[in-house]
């Protein structure tokens, strides 16, 4: 391209108000990924807008009209107009800004699936007065959806056709995601987030478990996870990430309201102290969602509960194996090196089949040399007993085909202190 035509190319894209020009003057493309604002803490809470053809469209709006203006803001600096708005769901810190929005782009219709829409107008929870009490900034009326369309169905708005899924009993009473099939993009509420500390105040914890489930063989092709707090990622590392905190949770709860535990059934101060100390270990900087003070020593209190009431099968599959055994398969089978090594304790022992390595350090490097790029599947629970596991496995070291072995893995508290590796007979 001569210097003469670079020059007109770049007035032309001054003139024509192109969304950019690189350095030569030729136009770049739009960026194809969504705009997001994420409120302050404590409680920070994402809204994300999506570039459509028509204009934008807005998914969740934010805890408070405060926190709604400060987005706003921001999506008036693209100079496109918002086509629609989508609730994901029902709670507080994703609806209460809703009145903000419509009264900023009146034009835009609010959509909800008819569950959320129910569970808004029902709030059988009291969620809306208690939000209302905690933060005076919080609307006194929620705001209502315009348009309410069926679970699952796909909805078109302002030229964009989104999947959608409805999935109950989880995280939240009911729970809608949004699914852009061109991009793989997955907005997933608060299904699956990073990095945070998650609410688990209604007990819910095995069913949260199961949806994930749900939601990952759902969308078996979804690439980007947009989550309701914290950054987006791989949608199969921040889906097997929140299973992973669950079962870890799930597992110190458990652990603390043993039969032989000191007070049996009840969480003691102490213990509760350890379960935070533990969970802050294995997961610093993981702000709460909710800006309730001492979230984690509610949601012990919550889950605890909830394994109270819960049968011997009710999560059976979910809780087959100890949270630091499923840590170590989820984290093979991801090939994740550093999820790995972080499931052992830092003096841990592993033995493979009469070699012996000791401590994380060199159990990282064999895993890194002999493990990651295989693919591990657990076909039995042989032995399990309190802090013991052995598992019938068949590990293919490149992907296909493999050999039977057993693993037996040693668990005290959250990491796993020795590893057996032997060869099935």
């Amino acid at each position: 391209m001569t210097q003469r035509a670079r020059r007109l190319l770049a007035a032309a894209c001054v003139f024509a108000a192109l969304a950019g020009c690189s350095n030569d003057g030729t136009p770049t493309p739009p960026d194809p990924r969504p705009g997001r604002f994420a409120s302050s803490h404590p409680g920070s809470v994402n809204t994300y807008w999506i570039t459509a053809p028509d204009g934008l469209v807005v998914v969740d709006t934010l805890r408070t009209p405060g926190d709604a203006e400060q987005a706003i803001a921001e999506i008036r600096k693209t100079g496109k107009p918002v086509v629609g708005v989508l609730l994901t769901h029902s709670h507080p810190d994703h609806v209460g800004g809703a009145g903000a929005f419509r009264e900023a782009f009146p034009q835009a219709p609010i959509h909800a699936s008819r569950t959320t829409d129910q569970a808004m107008r029902e709030d059988k929870r009291g969620f809306y007065p208690l939000a209302h009490s905690a933060n005076a900034n919080f609307p006194t009326e929620p705001t209502y959806a315009d348009r309410v369309f069926e679970d699952g169905a796909t909805v078109e708005v302002g030229g964009l056709h989104l999947k959608t899924a409805t999935f109950t009993g989880g995280e939240s009473d009911t729970a809608t995601v949004y699914y852009r099939a061109d991009t793989g993009d997955l907005y997933s509420g608060d299904l699956a987030t990073v990095r945070v500390t998650p609410a688990l105040i209604e007990g819910n914890s095995c069913g949260w478990l199961k949806v994930l489930d749900q939601l990952d063989g759902r969308f078996p092709a979804a690439r980007t996870l947009y989550p309701g707090h914290g950054e987006p990622g791989a949608a199969r590392e921040l889906i097997d990430g929140q299973r992973r905190y669950l079962r870890q949770f799930r597992h110190l709860v458990r652990l603390a309201i043993a039969p032989d535990s000191p007070e049996g059934g009840t969480v003691t101060p102490v213990e509760e102290t350890s379960i935070v100390t533990e969970l802050d270990r294995v997961y610093p900087d993981h702000p709460p969602v909710a800006d309730l003070p001492a979230l984690t020593p509610v949601n012990i209190k919550a889950v605890a509960q909830e394994l109270a009431a819960e049968g011997p099968s009710d999560c059976a599959e979910a809780d087959e194996l100890l949270a630091p055994v499923r840590g170590y398969v989820d984290a093979v089978n991801a090939g994740d090196l550093d999820a790995l090594a972080g499931v052992f304790a830092e003096d841990a022992e592993l033995v493979d089949v009469g070699r012996r390595f000791t401590g994380r350090a060199a159990i990282r490097a064999w895993a890194e040399n002999e493990v990651v790029g295989g693919k591990l599947t657990v076909t039995e629970v042989a032995e399990n007993r309190p802090g013991y596991q052995r598992l019938l496995v068949r590990f293919a070291p490149g992907g296909t085909g493999g050999f039977d072995a057993h693993y037996a893995f040693t668990v005290t508290g959250s990491t796993i202190g020795k590893a057996e590796l032997a060869y099935a007979r």
